[in-house]
This record gives structure tokens, C-alpha cells and sequence, in this order.
């Protein structure tokens, strides 16, 4: 800006100058009236120099742009980075070939490989029920337990009932979901009915795991206001 002024303020110094001797020469040389026309056309000649002189100077300088407005409309300034999940390869989903800590990381990877986000292992001493946390795509709090047992070994109804009685009040649960890898009593099936406990046994783990069946939040949602006996 101050470059363009100041080179502007010169050209017309310049022109003003140029003005000033020429009309002085005219009337020494008693020319007055053939000066003015000439006159006329020096200062159009000036002012045509100046054009061109603030159209090069606005030519040469490489315009400024604001890095934000270059970019894409709808995008965010600062994207937030994708939330950790875990591994969902096919060992991840192994659930076969793990122990029972393994299990638990199977079956959260499942969680992530079906679209949850904030997949958490949370299992361990004082979990109070709660082996793996997560949230759907429609932002549904899932909490599951995972059975890590051999066939012969069912889930019972005290199993249910430890969890029945933490997964919604304690956990804040939208869906509650235990998952094994043997079978359920009856007694266990009924309560889980009950209270809206997904109950997902060795069999739906695997049509779970191979897709043959959608994922336990989206083939029931569970009433968590039931009341749990």
C-alpha cells in the first residue's frame, strides 16, 4: 500500500514538473495559445504514465490470501483425530484361540470392527461387572460381560443377577450385553428377559464374529428402565 503511494506521489511530482517547465518555455517564447493545446496533451500523457506505472506495480505484487479461506467449505480448522480402537484383524477376532483376558479384547474388537467408537477393556479386579465398554454410531452407551467358559460350564442366574444389578444403575448402560463362550441356563435366560439383558451365547458369537447376524445392539434394543428383581 505504501509502496503504491509513494510511487504514485513521484509520478505526479514528475508530471507536475515536466507541466510547470513546458508551460514557463511556451510563454517565453510568446507561443501562449499554441502551448495550451499542448499543454493538454502532456498532462493526459502523464496521467497515462501513472495509469500504467500503479497497473504494473498491482501486477507485480503477489496477491495475499488467508489460509483459511483456502480451504475446502464444510471442512473443519483442526480435525479431531479418530478415537482409538482396537486391533479388529482376524486374530483380534479370534475368540477361539484366546484365554479368558483374551476374550474380553475379542469381543471389544468385534465392537469396533461393527462401528463403536471409545472402545474400552475395562475388565479386571473391581470392574464391578463390566468387562468392555463402548458407544454406537447412535451414540448408545453398550456395556458387555464376557463368559470366557468351557461348553459344559452355563452361565447361570447369579451370573446374570451380579450384573443385572450393575450394568444399568452403576455403569449408566443404554444396552447391557453378556457374552459367552458356552450357553445359558434357563433360569439365566428368563432374568435377562426380564431386566432387558442381551444375552449372546457361544452360537450367536459365531454368527456374530462371522457376520452372519448384526451386532447384539442393533438385532434388540433392551429396555434399561425394566425393573430388575
Amino acid at each position: 500500500m505504501w509502496r503504491d503511494l509513494v510511487l504514485a506521489v513521484g509520478l505526479i511530482g514528475i508530471c507536475a514538473g515536466g507541466l510547470a517547465l513546458f508551460l514557463k518555455t511556451a510563454e517565453v517564447a510568446g507561443d501562449r495559445r499554441s502551448g495550451v493545446p499542448a499543454a493538454v496533451l502532456v498532462a493526459v500523457a502523464a496521467l497515462g504514465v501513472l495509469a500504467v506505472g500503479l497497473a504494473v506495480t498491482r501486477r507485480g505484487r503477489a496477491p495475499i490470501r488467508n489460509r483459511a479461506s483456502a480451504r475446502p467449505a464444510g471442512l473443519p480448522d483442526d480435525p479431531a483425530p479418530a478415537p482409538d480402537v482396537p486391533d479388529v484383524g482376524a486374530e483380534a477376532l479370534d475368540h477361539a484361540a484366546v484365554d479368558a483376558d483374551g476374550f474380553e479384547h475379542a469381543v471389544a474388537a468385534l465392537c469396533a470392527r461393527d462401528g463403536c467408537t471409545a472402545v474400552e477393556v475395562v475388565g479386571g479386579a473391581g470392574d464391578l461387572g463390566a468387562d468392555v465398554v463402548a458407544v454406537t454410531l447412535d451414540g448408545r452407551r453398550v456395556v458387555l460381560q464376557c463368559k470366557h467358559y468351557a461348553e459344559d460350564n452355563r452361565v447361570g442366574s447369579q451370573d446374570l443377577q451380579r450384573f443385572g444389578g450393575t450394568c444399568f444403575t452403576i455403569h449408566e448402560a443404554d444396552v447391557a450385553v453378556i457374552v459367552t463362550t458356552s450357553s445359558f441356563t434357563a433360569p439365566a435366560a428368563e432374568y435377562a428377559a426380564t431386566c432387558g439383558i442381551i444375552c449372546v451365547d457361544g452360537e450367536a458369537l459365531a454368527a456374530w464374529t462371522d457376520q452372519l447376524t448384526p451386532a447384539p445392539w442393533d438385532a434388540l434394543t433392551p429396555d434399561p428402565t425394566a425393573t430388575v428383581a
